[in-house]
């Protein structure tokens, strides 16, 4: 068997990134904020931790998928210690990369019928 070479200038997404991409999708958040998103988003299944989350949250920075934002929701009510993060554009089409990929693997299930096979 030969081994194929991926030509995909994105390459798969780790959980862990693809859960932060979606909780940044549609507005900012601060890193603790990004955490109950991921645990809401989930239904709890998946839970990130410090460490997992801010390791992340630098190398989406330093990667261009993510930026600091300057914005606070409402400084009056916020730590303004605390750092907010937005999806840049990059980011974005990275997401939707992930997605598309997601719905090819969907629809190659759905197409074999394997979502009635016993879990």
């Amino acid at each position: 068997m030969r081994a194929v070479i991926s030509t995909d200038p994105t390459p798969p997404l780790t959980p862990a990134v693809l859960h932060i991409l979606l909780a940044l999708a549609q507005e900012e958040r601060h890193g603790y904020g990004i955490m109950k998103q991921v645990a809401l988003d989930s239904a709890e299944t998946v839970k990130m931790g410090p460490g997992t989350l801010y390791g992340a949250l630098g190398r989406l920075t330093k990667s261009g998928l993510i930026s600091e934002s300057e914005s606070r929701v409402d400084p009056a009510l916020d730590d303004q210690r605390r750092i907010y993060y937005r999806i840049t554009s990059a980011g974005s089409a990275v997401l939707a990369a992930e997605l598309k990929r997601y719905r090819n693997v969907v629809s190659i299930g759905r197409k074999r019928q394997l979502s009635a096979l016993p879990v």
